[in-house]
Parts: structure tokens; sequence; C-alpha cells
């Protein structure tokens, strides 16, 4: 029965290995048509009897203002061209701020967040991280940094229903995301954290500042591709 058992478990582990090598290999050169969060957000639009509402429009990076590219590294991740998916450093940190009962602040990497975003479904579990771990790693190794900045744009989520930089551009601004100012773009990226709680236009204080606190850093950011 044991080995049974056993056989079973490495039947799936391998089977998902496969799956899950393929799946990486095949969005390294097709769009992401959706991911696991758009499906769990529809699903909560229904539950509360709103309308469905979702858009998102997949374009290259080319497409995508350097300025946004910019932005997010410097809210997000600045170590972003010289780890290999992780910084330990941040997680480190975020893990002794956590400790101290401060407010809740995460140190996953760009890298990570696409893992997550494309690969898997929401939570702080122990067993979503590792799995977060394990794609990091695929994407890292399967990915070039370029490819990874244009999923993370194109399917993280921006705004209520808004997913990837186009969508966020036209919600936001009623402009292309190519076209998005050094301004423009920090106000998305400041909203990054709380995309439904925050507004990239007309916003808080708080977030102004965050957008002030972005632009400063975007100057030290190199588009390393």
């Amino acid at each position: 029965m044991l080995r049974k058992i056993l056989r079973f478990f490495w039947k799936i582990t391998m089977w998902f290995i496969v799956v899950s090598v393929l799946s990486v290999v095949l969005f390294r050169f097709i769009p992401v048509p959706f991911t696991p969060l758009m499906i769990t957000r529809a699903i909560e639009q229904k539950a509360n009897g709103e309308d469905m509402h979702s858009s998102h429009d997949w374009v290259p990076l080319e497409e995508i203002s350097p300025n946004l590219q910019k932005a997010v590294i410097a809210s997000e991740d600045a170590t972003f061209f010289t780890h290999h998916g992780f910084d330990f450093n941040a997680m480190f940190k975020a893990y002794k701020n956590n400790s101290k009962g401060k407010r809740i602040k995460g140190g996953s990497t760009i890298s990570q967040q696409t893992a997550k975003n494309v690969f898997l479904w929401q939570g702080r579990s122990y067993v979503r991280k590792a799995f977060e771990a394990y794609f990091t790693v695929l994407i890292e190794l399967l990915w070039s940094k370029e490819r990874i900045m244009e999923v993370y744009l194109n399917s993280i989520e921006m705004g209520d229903g808004v997913y990837g930089a186009q969508a966020a551009a036209q919600h936001w601004y009623n402009k292309d995301a190519v076209n998005l100012t050094k301004y423009q773009a920090a106000g998305i990226a400041a909203i990054l954290p709380n995309p439904l709680k925050f507004k990239a236009s007309g916003s808080s204080g708080y977030t102004e500042r965050r957008k002030s606190r972005i632009i400063k850093h975007m100057r030290y950011v190199k588009l390393d591709y």
C-alpha cells in the first residue's frame, strides 16, 4: 500500500513538473490571456451582485513607456536587474518589520510577483509561497528580464477590473501606455500595493507622497535589458 501511495505521488509530482515547465516555456513566447486573479475577481463581482467588468489589453514592452518600467522598478524592486529572482535583503527587512507588529510589508521582487500573478492563487500560506519560489526560479531560468517585465506589466492588477499597463493608462489617464509621463507612471506604480483602495489620479495625500518618492528614485533606474 505504501509503495502504491509513493508511486502515485511520484507520478503527480512528475506530471506537475512537466506541465509547469511547458507552461512557462509557452508563456515565454505568447501573451498571457488571463490570470487566476482575474478569475477570482470575476467570481467576487458576481457574488457581490455586480456586473462583471474587466479590462486587459496586452501590448508588447516597446509599447509601454520606459517611464512606467522605471517607476515599477523604483517602487517595487530596485535590484530587479541584479538579482536572480529573490532579494534576500528586502525579504529580511520585511520579516523584521512585520515581526515587530508594524504595517505588513512584502519583500517580493517583480519576478516573484509575476510568478504569483500568472501561475498561482492569492494568499499568504507557506504552500503558496513554496510554489511561488518554484515558479520564480523557472521564469528566471527560462525567461529574460525583458520578458519578465513585459509579462508583469501586462498582467498585474492596476485598478478595479483593470489589468496591465495599457488598460491602466486608458482607465486612469485616457491615453496609451506608451505615452505615459513620469508623473502618470509614478501614479500607477504608487497604487500597486492596493490598487482596489488607492487611485492613480485624483489621489490622496498618501498616494501623492508615494508618487513623489517614486519619481525621485526613477532618476537612478537604468533599463538594462
